[in-house]
């Protein structure tokens, strides 16, 4: 027998003495001395009755499975459904056999007392003890403690305290606590003051460090309701002044599901700092979407592909496809899928968006009923120098996708696009926005012509960690000893991370699946606020345990081809509508008609094919009239023409094209 198995049913045997111990007493506690008089038989078979019903509830609700050592309010609250059911039994078994005549009716409302007393009270005496044992082992350890001030006072700080002091190998002391809210600014918990509200943290740290005989803090701890403030960034510089070090506690959700140790602190991370507010998800929605189907997702090596796969996989699809031109990439998200999905069908496919043959060959065999289009090209530079072949990968590719989810009545078709799509000043975004433009004229096809198909498109803006990022650029940056560089002081952008976005565009996918985007509306991503690039990379350089300036310089490099100061979400004429879903908004659609911008869009495959620059962005510039380089414009076109290397499609150095 095991060790558990004896101190249970050891806690078993006390339960059941205890429950035939409670009749007698409860009886006694109502009658007094004349308990004597009452019928003896009457007695000893309610005792035994309920020292058998009772022990028998016991096990069965599970009073074992607990450890006394950390009693909650969770096993008080089965106790006293135990207790209820027990006296409840015990009392019709009473009423059924002896009417009840000998007994005074307030005998079973004492006995719940009574019981509830002699259950829970050993148990609260015992954790007391073992409690107060470990804070005098803790006390004669000495100053071995890290002392730490939390932000927050809620759920996950109280869980926080209690573990360091239950906890005998935590080398971190609580000292104090900054509240989110004034709702439990100069209260305690467990005996830890909550000194101020987070708007006053200079404050607070000024106070400790003049208070006589004060523990003044090395760390500073974050809670989860404290990551989500938009102040977190001022907090990093704060903590960097006052030269404490910058920490997070687990999330509440990974606590309550056992997946985390309350005392597991965690280094702060930039996508911390940016985070938001959760929006509320309604996943049982998406899984309904999901489930039974089959998925295929283009570009699914790539950064918003490959969490498009991971997420999609664990709603359950009947079948998943994914499809990609780079090789290594489709490998490891292959072998991701076949670790942790192992059960799944699904099978990875080598291919180009580009090649419609290919395309088309993949539809006929896979058969998908639901698309996400993830790939393109999306590296500004990058694309602004390969204008043609941004085009014709992201453009025509979206094109090939579109007309082939409509041959093969595909249910929905999912366009990720981008912000940079919003009056454009680049080639990629340009691009972006005549993919968008495609998949609106579709959708504003009568059904007859479209289809069954629904073409949604969800717009976003940068995402955390994925390819081309200036965050992964930061970190090389950073291992590297710097400098790190910013093309401008000003320049500005979005910031979400993978996760999240992925989530929110299956979100919107289930609403666009419904037919939210009646008429070309377009799914746009809420973003937040935008970040000034400058500051990210100072946070970065302080969260490193550096000082930007001395440690790490940072330097401003100028615009790159094509870079715009800041981004937008919509468009002027672009009207932002809510939905039902936080975190996701639409905008009143441009619609361009679907016969003419099929008509150009075969134009702009013919020049793209060849090569021909000149005449590509011309047409690009017909359907995206916003289109603008931020060095010579639209007009200059024409002056590149004499410039152009007829062999390559290159435009020579000095005339940046739109």
């Amino acid at each position: 027998m095991s060790r558990y198995l004896k101190r249970s049913h050891i806690a078993f045997l006390h339960d059941v003495f205890m429950a035939a111990v409670s009749f007698p007493l409860a009886l006694y506690l109502r009658v007094g001395p004349v308990l004597p008089y009452y019928p003896l038989d009457n007695m000893m078979l309610a005792t035994g009755v309920f020292a058998i019903v009772g022990g028998a509830i016991f096990w069965l609700l599970g009073l074992y499975r607990g450890v006394w050592r950390y009693a909650s309010l969770g096993d008080l609250a089965r106790i006293a459904r135990a207790v209820t059911i027990s006296i409840a039994i015990l009392f019709a078994f009473l009423f059924l056999t002896t009417r009840l005549d000998w007994l005074p009716r307030s005998t079973p409302i004492i006995q719940w007392f009574v019981l509830m007393a002699l259950l829970g009270g050993p148990r609260l005496i015992y954790r007391m003890v073992k409690d107060r044992s470990v804070s005098y082992g803790l006390i004669r350890q000495g100053g071995h403690r890290v002392p730490v001030l939390v932000i927050g006072a809620g759920d996950e700080a109280e869980s926080f305290i209690r573990e360091t002091r239950r906890s005998g190998e935590t080398p971190f002391e609580v000292v104090g606590l900054v509240s989110i809210s004034d709702g439990r600014v100069g209260r305690h918990i467990h005996g830890v003051k909550v000194h101020d509200t987070v708007d006053r943290l200079d404050e607070v740290l000024r106070k400790i460090a003049t208070r006589k005989n004060a523990v003044r803090p090395q760390k500073l701890i974050l809670t989860g309701d404290a990551l989500r403030h938009e102040d977190i960034g001022r907090w990093v510089e704060i903590a960097d002044q006052n030269g404490m070090a910058l920490a997070r506690l687990p999330k509440i959700s990974d606590l309550r599901e056992g997946i985390a140790d309350p005392l597991q602190i965690r280094p702060v991370a930039i996508e911390d700092l940016l985070g938001r507010p959760q929006a509320r998800l309604d996943r049982e929605r998406v899984r309904h979407m999901i489930a039974g189907r089959r998925v295929l997702i283009t570009g699914a090596g790539g950064s918003i592909g490959s969490e498009l796969v991971r997420q999609i996989a664990s709603y359950g699809p009947a079948h998943l496809v994914l499809f990609d031109a780079g090789e290594y990439n489709l490998y490891a998200i292959d072998m991701e899928m076949a670790e942790k999905f192992p059960d799944l069908s699904r099978e990875s496919l080598l291919g180009d968006v580009r090649d419609r043959l290919r395309i088309d060959q993949v539809f006929d065999r896979t058969r998908p009923e639901i698309v996400f289009h993830a790939a393109a090209y999306k590296h500004v530079p990058l694309v602004e120098h390969n204008p043609n072949e941004g085009i014709l990968t992201n453009t025509l590719g979206t094109r090939n996708i579109a007309e082939a989810c409509r041959a093969a009545g595909v249910e929905t078709m999912v366009l990720i696009s981008t912000d940079k799509a919003v009056n454009p000043a680049n080639v990629m975004g340009a691009s972006k926005r005549l993919a968008e433009c495609y998949c609106q004229a579709l959708e504003t096809l009568p059904v007859g012509q479209r289809g069954p198909t629904r073409f949604v498109t969800v717009r976003f803006g940068n995402v955390l960690g994925s390819t081309g990022s200036v965050v992964p650029l930061f970190r090389r940056q950073l291992e590297e000893g710097g400098p790190l560089t910013v093309t401008h002081e000003g320049i500005t952008r979005y910031f979400m991370t993978i996760a999240e976005a992925v989530e929110l565009v299956l979100q919107a996918a289930q609403m666009g699946r419904d037919g939210v985007t009646e008429g070309g509306k377009i799914f746009v991503l809420d973003m937040g606020r935008p970040v000034k690039i400058i500051d990210l990379a100072r946070q970065m350089i302080l969260l490193a345990g550096l000082r930007p300036g001395k440690d790490i310089d940072i330097r401003v490099t100028g615009l790159r081809p094509g870079e715009k100061l800041y981004e937008e979400l919509f468009h002027d004429s672009e009207p932002p509508e809510a939905t039902e879903t936080d975190g996701v908004m639409l905008a009143s659609p441009r619609v361009v008609d679907y016969a003419l911008i099929a008509k150009v869009f075969d134009e702009l495959a013919d020049s793209a094919s060849q090569r021909d620059t000149v005449r590509t962005l011309e047409l690009v510039s017909r359907l995206v009239p916003e289109f603008q380089s931020p060095e010579f414009g639209v007009n200059s076109i024409f002056a590149a023409r004499q410039h152009q290397d007829h062999d390559t499609g290159i435009v020579q150095k000095g005339t940046a094209l739109p």
